[in-house]
């Protein structure tokens, strides 16, 4: 009899365990967020843009996209003193359930950022519908119109935005990231700019003179003090801001050719590396950045023979100087005219001198705006593909 007790409570145990469907949402049921932006509009209200994935249209062989008659997503937005009120009434127009754990990007406009992200930032981090690994972007214009764009080779403008990002071609930041850097008191935190600019023109049957299209396009990076945007680095200031951030993953470093400097030798990255050492007496304060790199030759307009160790070293040598200047570029830009570090400088400092950092941290800015830097870059080109000289340069 106790037996047949047991095996019986063993049971309903069992039966507690088993997964049910009772919280189940279909589909059908559910507004899938891919994209989502935030304005602040002229009557000093949130606006809350978001682009919304129709499922049938991303099904295997959809013809909805670039080259289908319907856009594969819906963008519709709502306004309100706050970002949940703006929901609210996002809701009043939505007739599914809004569902953000797909949201691929979070795109705030330029107005949006210089009035303070953590009037953002605050609802997607505290909710638990977004997820922390959404890309972090700001747009110098408003967000509304980079949900609004297409993609020829996306589905969407959100996840065309996503795929630059994750190709490491700029510098990335997710945001989660982007809440570390804010809780830090040794980096600024920056964030990749994106704009809407002129791409090119999609040809098909019927097009003899089809328009240029517009696309979401990687834009630099946006530089805040705190959370609210002050300025903006270009593409050129941004590749220093990774070489001394140790962010440069991959791309090439053009260089003039040695013997012939009025044409170009083109270099692909294979690896590189950066180490901040920072040297404090208690009254001056100044860093040592050291930059590795390493590369191959990729394209050659000049006719020397560049596989003499002559060349190589010469070649070397300039971009070695051509990464330190972008390097300096951007420093001189954060640390004569913004007055930030951005670089993450004030974290290598503290992990050397925690006794020191105490006295400093809240006044880090001022510090690093006055310390020197001493940038050193040692680059080594490791091939030269399967040609010597040019294929067109003719035998002596």
């Amino acid at each position: 009899m106790r037996k047949k007790i047991a095996i019986l409570l063993l049971l309903f145990f069992l039966i507690g365990l088993l997964g049910g469907c009772w919280s189940r949402r279909e589909i059908t049921e559910v507004a899938i967020i891919m994209g989502t932006g935030v304005d602040w509009t002229a009557d000093d209200r949130i606006r809350l843009t978001v682009q919304i994935a129709k499922p049938g249209d991303f099904g295997a062989g959809g013809e909805a996209g670039a080259g289908g008659k319907e856009p594969p997503a819906w963008v519709v937005w709502a306004e309100g003193k706050t970002i949940e009120e703006a929901e609210r009434y996002l809701a009043m127009k939505v007739p599914r359930d809004i569902y953000w754990g797909h949201s691929v990007i979070l795109v705030l406009g330029e107005e949006m950022a210089k009035k303070g992200t953590g009037m953002v930032t605050n609802f997607f981090h505290r909710s638990r519908g977004p997820r922390e690994t959404m890309w972090f972007m700001v747009t110098r214009g408003e967000a509304k119109d980079i949900l609004e764009t297409h993609s020829e080779l996306a589905k969407t403008s959100a996840q065309a935005a996503g795929f630059l990002t994750r190709m490491e071609t700029s510098y990335a930041v997710q945001s989660r990231e982007f809440a570390e850097m804010l809780a830090s008191k040794g980096v600024q935190p920056v964030v990749t700019g994106v704009e809407v600019k002129e791409t090119g023109k999609a040809h098909g049957p019927g097009q003899e003179n089809p328009p240029v299209e517009k696309e979401v396009k990687l834009s630099g990076v946006a530089v805040f003090k705190e959370d609210k945007l002050i300025k903006w680095l270009d593409e050129h200031e941004t590749r220093g801001l990774l070489w001394l951030k140790g962010e440069v993953k991959k791309g090439a470093v053009t260089v003039p050719s040695p013997g012939e400097p009025e044409k170009e030798v083109s270099i692909k990255i294979r690896r590189s590396s950066t180490k901040i050492v920072p040297e404090y007496d208690g009254e001056n304060l100044w860093f040592n950045v050291m930059i590795n790199v390493e590369g191959d030759m990729v394209e050659q307009q000049s006719r020397e023979d560049l596989a003499k160790p002559e060349k190589i070293k010469a070649l070397e040598s300039a971009m070695a100087g051509e990464i330190k200047a972008r390097a300096a570029e951007a420093l001189e830009k954060a640390q004569r005219e913004y007055g930030v570090d951005i670089f993450g400088f004030g974290d290598a400092f503290h992990r050397k001198y925690k006794k020191e950092w105490r006295e400093l941290k809240n006044r880090w800015d001022e510090e690093f705006s006055r310390a020197d830097v001493n940038i050193a870059v040692e680059a080594h080109v490791r091939e030269i593909g399967l040609l010597t000289t040019r294929a067109s340069t003719p035998e002596e």
